[in-house]
């Protein structure tokens, strides 16, 4: 599958199921673990279950506007897809991250026999009950759970946009003041 094609498959699969409940923090890395979900591709009936975290962070230079850096996203060798390939690809199609270092910290893979239905309402109830608001569920092709990811980190980068531009407005009076 062409890259086009991988993401046109991930735009249309994906369902963010359940987002971060807090916002990102404006001057700081913040963790954004997650837990995706896809039909197998392999076994009919049972479920992928990725489980994983973005790490999203200031990168060690100053970038330009909208110049993200992506690492460990490991997508398919065959598609000849940089890290900052991919950052042109999402660019060219209108989807702007900031210029920040997105870094893929992917920790277990594993296969659920159940359906993809109930594997949601699992991990929707594991959750709730364990009262963690800072996980993301999704999901999405099993093919493309890079672009799945990355679009649940965008939702939530874009959720957070409005209250990081008021944290910055709120530290510049500070500096301006000298409070």
């Amino acid at each position: 599958m062409e890259i086009q094609e991988l993401w046109d498959h991930a735009r249309k699969g994906t369902e963010i199921v359940r987002l971060r409940m807090t916002d990102l923090p404006t001057f700081e890395a913040a963790a954004v673990p997650y837990v995706f979900l896809a039909e197998s591709a392999l076994n009919r009936g049972d479920t992928v279950v990725r489980k994983g975290q973005v790490v999203i962070e200031k990168p060690a230079i100053i970038l330009p506007n909208f110049s993200p850096q992506f690492e460990g996203f490991e997508f398919d060798e065959t598609l000849h897809l940089s890290p900052q390939a991919l950052s042109t690809f999402l660019l060219l199609r209108g989807i702007q991250f900031p210029s920040l270092k997105y870094r893929h910290q992917h920790s277990t893979l594993d296969v659920l026999e159940q359906s993809l239905q109930e594997a949601v309402g699992k991990f929707t109830k594991q959750l709730t009950m364990a009262e963690d608001i800072s996980t993301g569920l999704v999901i999405g092709p099993e093919d493309a759970w890079q672009f799945s990811v990355l679009l649940l980190v965008g939702a939530l980068v874009v959720r957070s946009a409005e209250g990081d531009l008021r944290r910055i407005l709120d530290a510049w009076r500070k500096r301006q003041h000298g409070t």
